[in-house]
């Protein structure tokens, strides 16, 4: 396997003084920005080596036109248990500019039968589909300067968490489309949205803390909860390390019992809440999590695109799959093999969302150097 950056200067440096050769003691080498963690992550044991009961199946579903999937993290299952939404980057990593559908639906062969969201998504990011069928969708970024420059048509989108209809009508925005800010009338790069059974919404912030050290000014950490009809309710979590504090909450999912769990992938752990943010427990061997998705028997998925010896010591990017009630993780799916990696380095890449069908198919959203979508088949079906 591949390493990433050694945190020492392997060799000593040698300087000429005054014509002389003279031997330095090693230099440390900066770490990266972001690559802190909280110190209970060091006393975990990586979780590299278990069995994988799935076959993976690269390059799943097909768009229309010939169009070339791009970077997809906003994925999840219908309501009907049979059908997949992903969030196309437009076929880059980026709808500024794009005239093409980036929201699509995928039947169980992986032709698309329905898209929208042409002109009204930016960076298409987390995505959930509620109990009507309804597909909400974050929009986590508002255009950069290079990309307002080039199409003015990009400025008045992102920051915001938007319900479609099956059909792709906007029933819904929260937050203010183009300006980041705090709730409840703002979001600052909103990585997921949840959808309760009781309708309740729930919104992670912010997609950049995952990148900040210490205790930055600028620091955002937090989930925000809506009542079904969009008023807000409260606000819960901060930046930072410990219980009740995030690094970039970049997934939610929700089990059987109405638990919030959130991928606090900055921080390498899972943190679960109930519903009024009361923080219950936290888990670390899962990885660092880029995707979660809970079925409907608890069963955890939980998909790491990024990990290497800088952001997650020891672990391995993969799929970790396991049990949402007690924590024990029971498979292992490896990374795919590329010659650039996922994520921040290291060796190899996977996807960053995921999604379970009502058979046990495992799809996942790939960033990075391989895009689209990986679809992962149960070799012993339920």
């Amino acid at each position: 396997m591949k390493k990433s950056l050694t945190v020492l200067t392997c060799t000593a440096v040698v300087a000429v003084v005054s014509g002389l050769l003279v031997a330095q003691a090693p230099v440390p080498a900066q770490p990266p920005r972001g690559a802190s963690g909280p110190p209970e992550h060091a006393k975990v044991t990586p979780i590299n080596n278990l069995p994988n009961p799935y076959e993976t199946v690269r390059n799943w579903g097909t768009l229309p036109d010939g169009r070339r999937w791009g970077s997809v993290s906003a994925i999840n299952v219908d309501a009907d248990g049979k059908h997949i939404w992903a969030g196309d980057r437009c076929g880059t990593n980026s709808c500024a500019g794009s005239t093409v559908n980036p929201i699509v639906k995928l039947d169980p062969s992986g032709q698309v039968v329905q898209s929208f969201g042409a002109g009204v998504i930016l960076w298409p990011h987390g995505m959930d589909v509620d109990k009507q069928g309804n597909v909400w969708v974050v929009d986590a970024r508002s255009a950069t300067p290079a990309e307002l420059k080039q199409y003015p048509d990009a400025k008045g989108k992102g920051h915001t968490a938007i319900k479609f209809s099956p059909q792709g009508k906007v029933l819904l925005t929260l937050g203010t489309p183009g300006e980041a800010g705090n709730p409840p009338t703002h979001f600052t790069e909103p990585n997921d949205v949840l959808v309760a059974p009781d309708g309740g919404i729930f919104v992670a912030e912010a997609h950049g803390a995952q990148f900040l050290d210490q205790d930055p000014p600028n620091g955002v950490g937090r989930i925000s909860k809506f009542a079904p009809d969009g008023k807000f309710i409260k606000t819960f979590g901060s930046y930072g390390y410990g219980a009740s504090q995030f690094r970039g909450p970049h997934s939610l999912a929700m089990d059987s019992k109405g638990r919030l769990f959130v991928a606090d992938r900055g921080n390498r752990r899972i943190q679960i809440f109930d519903q009024e943010g009361k923080h219950l427990d936290t888990w670390y061997q899962f990885s660092r999590i880029s995707g979660l998705y809970i079925d409907r028997n608890d069963v955890l998925y939980a998909i790491d695109s990024e990990s290497d010896d800088n952001y997650n010591p020891g672990w391995r990017k993969g799929l970790r799959v396991g049990n949402a009630r007690t924590g024990e993780v029971w498979y292992f799916v490896p990374e795919h093999v590329s010659k650039q990696a996922s994520g921040m380095g290291g060796y190899g890449s996977m996807g960053e969302g995921v999604a379970v069908d009502a058979q046990g198919n495992v799809y996942a959203g790939e960033v990075g150097p391989i895009q689209g979508l990986t679809k992962f088949i149960p070799r012993l079906k339920r």
